[in-house]
């Protein structure tokens, strides 16, 4: 799975459009698109914020592990 579709996964487990979180990233939502099917990526910082938004570890956005007394774990 890429980062793309790690991003379009968490925005909907989190229960947001790609508009919201456009707006609280203030980026365009085409800009949101085009991460989510691979066309361009995110930097760093956008990725810190989104991992804010979500309330999700690097490792858990980028990576997809949750970690579970220390111990990590694949989702």
């Amino acid at each position: 799975m890429n980062i793309g579709e790690k991003l379009k996964i968490r925005r909907k487990k989190a229960g947001f459009t790609q508009e919201q979180i456009a707006d609280k990233m203030n980026i365009t939502r085409q800009t949101l698109s085009n991460w989510e099917v691979g066309k361009n990526y995110p930097d760093i910082d956008s990725i810190i914020m989104l991992s804010r938004i979500y309330q999700l570890s690097l490792d858990e956005l980028l990576l997809g592990k949750i970690y579970f007394k220390g111990v990590p774990t694949m989702a």
